[in-house]
């Protein structure tokens, strides 16, 4: 799989982010996500396969692109018989987010990013749209800090892993009212906080490289972004947990104001999930035996740059990650929209 379609994801990401780029700074994240949207779900229907959303835009009624269930790829056509070998045919499972930090976007700030992870059918956790408890760690880390310490128990063993002192430790948690107590705790252990308004999995990523200053992520986000998220880090050798969170007087957001703990409880029964407390780890959440993930900055973040135009074309960074080869590389793109372009404009 990583030989076959490896190559291509990288330009599913690419087009989704060069799409929503052209709405940066214009103040309209629905916009910017919805071509990114187009974009991708074009780029995918150009691939060899037969693939299966399984973390999207939302349910069908909900998203009438990149829904949950839907299936993309030349394998999923009317005419797929005239392409597509039954025996060679490669049915993967996908996670998207094509404009991961909307907000981001929107309004010209850093972070902003269009990114997917892919597996065969069956190896990625088909998230409920619920929070999650999340704790991201390099991978000195891994298997040492858990989801169930406090924070304070985490930075201390975050402390002894990477050899650091707690003062000089960066954690990153997302600007939420829910968070307040848990920034407190943060800041009395002497860690510091490095605050966040969208964008998590760029945070989660962060952490599995060193030299970026990030060295956990901790706190309440979005569950489908926490399975792409764990998909990267297990790539990646990081540490990544997460847990379900049922509790609207815990997650705090106008969006479960009419949302009760008993309804959630129920929704999540209807889904299969027997045990709502449940600690998944990566392994757990993107548990094929080939995973993928790939990235493109659509603004600059801390390990990609976002993209930059420049007449007659444009040039993007991106990060493809594999379990199957055990690598992670950066890609460096232009793009010439222009035929008649004479010359590459690398800056």
């Amino acid at each position: 799989m990583d030989n076959v379609i490896g190559l291509e994801i990288i330009e599913v990401v690419e087009q989704a982010a060069i799409a929503s780029a052209r709405w940066m700074g214009k103040g309209d994240k629905h916009m910017a996500d919805q071509v990114a949207v187009d974009a991708m779900r074009n780029r995918l229907n150009q691939i060899h396969m037969r693939g299966r959303i399984v973390i999207g835009e939302g349910e069908r009624d909900e998203a009438p692109m990149l829904y949950i269930g839907e299936e993309v790829g030349i394998c999923t056509r009317p005419d797929a018989a005239q392409y597509c070998n039954p025996e060679e045919l490669i049915e993967i499972d996908i996670a998207v987010d094509p404009c991961e930090g909307t907000n981001l976007c929107a309004y010209g700030q850093p972070g902003s990013m269009a990114v997917l992870a892919i597996s065969e059918k069956g190896g990625l956790f088909a998230a409920p749209d619920f929070y999650m408890k999340k704790l991201a760690a390099p991978p000195a880390a891994k298997g040492k800090v858990d989801i169930r310490n406090s924070a304070t128990e985490n930075l201390k063993i975050l402390s002894e892993c990477l050899d650091r002192a707690i003062d000089e430790l960066v954690v990153v948690v997302m600007k939420r009212d829910r968070h307040n107590d848990l920034i407190q705790e943060i800041r009395d252990a002497g860690a510091r906080v490095q605050l966040i308004t969208d964008g998590d999995v760029s945070a989660a990523l962060s952490c599995a490289f060193s030299g970026t200053n990030i060295h956990a992520l901790m706190g309440i986000g979005a569950a489908p972004e926490g399975v792409i998220s764990a998909a990267a880090m297990r790539a990646l050798g990081g540490h990544f947990q997460g847990q379900l969170v049922y509790d609207p007087a815990v997650v705090m957001t106008k969006e479960w104001a009419n949302r009760t703990r008993e309804g959630n409880l129920e929704e999540l029964k209807r889904a299969g999930i027997t045990d709502p407390d449940k600690v998944y780890e990566a392994e757990e959440l993107a548990s094929g035996e080939t995973v993928l993930f790939a990235a493109c900055g659509i603004t600059p973040g801390m390990l990609m740059k976002g993209v930059r135009f420049f007449k007659g074309g444009a040039r993007t960074q991106s990060l493809v990650i594999s379990t199957q080869s055990k690598t992670a590389r950066f890609v460096d793109t232009i793009h010439m929209f222009d035929k008649q372009l004479k010359s590459l404009q690398l800056y």
